[in-house]
């Protein structure tokens, strides 16, 4: 695991073994491993990822539950995979991968971490 902080609000950490996330854009639905995740977004690899600006809905699991989200690709490496930051996630879902986080990082994220009006909007946790 590896802890990455770089000009980004949230820390980001990398998974080695990897995760796996559900997502789907214009091109229908996909199953692709997470490189890095965090309270912002998530680092997905995909060979032909959808271009910078393009949404996507998600959902992965993790211990205490699932994790669903809007997200807006903010990088996208055809080959390698795309950036996306988190737009939209329910009180409960953020809950959960604030959770997940620190237990990975073994430190306690603060519980009034700022985040942005769109992140607090509740979607479904599909």
């Amino acid at each position: 695991m590896t802890l990455s902080t770089g000009e980004r609000r949230y820390p980001r950490i990398g998974l080695p073994s990897g995760m796996r996330v559900t997502w789907q854009g214009s091109r229908g639905r996909l199953v692709s491993r997470v490189a890095t995740l965090g309270l912002g977004g998530l680092f997905i690899e995909a060979n032909d990822p959808p271009q910078v600006g393009n949404h996507i809905q998600l959902s992965f699991s993790v211990p205490d539950g699932e994790v669903g989200a809007r997200a807006i690709v903010r990088l996208s490496h055809p080959g390698e995979g795309m950036g996306v930051e988190f737009t939209a996630m329910s009180h409960e879902a953020r809950g959960r991968l604030q959770h997940l986080i620190q237990t990975l990082i073994g430190v306690g994220v603060p519980p009034n971490t700022p985040r942005s009006a769109s992140q607090t909007k509740t979607s479904a946790d599909s």
